[in-house]
C-alpha cells in the first residue's frame, strides 16, 4: 500500500515527479495500451495523461515535461502546464506519484 500525499500537493515547474513505490507505469500488450499498476489498483489513463506519465522518471522536471510535450505536440506552453500540474497533483494526492 502506498502513502498518500497530504491534500493539496504544491506542484511547480521545478519539482521532480517519480512513481511511489510499488507503483509502475507498464504497457499492456493485451489492452494495447499503457497502464499504472499499483497494489490493489490498477488505472488507465487516456493518450494524454499516458503521455506525461510516460515523462514521470525522477529526473525530469514537470518545466521540462511541459516543454517536452508543447514541441512535440505544437501546443501552447500555458495550456500544456496547467494539464500537466493539475494531473501531477491529483496522482500525488492518490499516491500514485511523488516529489
Amino acid at each position: 500500500m502506498t502513502a498518500e500525499a497530504p491534500a493539496g500537493t504544491a506542484i511547480s515547474e521545478a519539482t521532480v515527479l517519480r512513481f511511489a513505490p510499488h507503483v509502475r507505469l507498464t504497457f499492456d500488450k493485451r489492452r494495447d495500451r499503457w497502464v499504472v499498476m499499483a497494489p490493489e489498483r490498477l488505472f488507465v489513463p487516456d493518450e494524454i495523461a499516458a503521455e506525461i506519465l510516460r515523462r514521470c522518471d525522477g529526473k525530469t522536471s514537470v518545466g521540462g515535461i511541459v516543454d517536452a510535450l508543447a514541441s512535440e505536440f505544437d501546443a501552447p506552453r500555458g495550456e500544456i502546464a496547467a494539464d500537466v500540474v493539475a494531473l501531477a497533483e491529483g496522482l500525488c494526492e492518490q499516491g500514485v506519484l511523488m516529489p
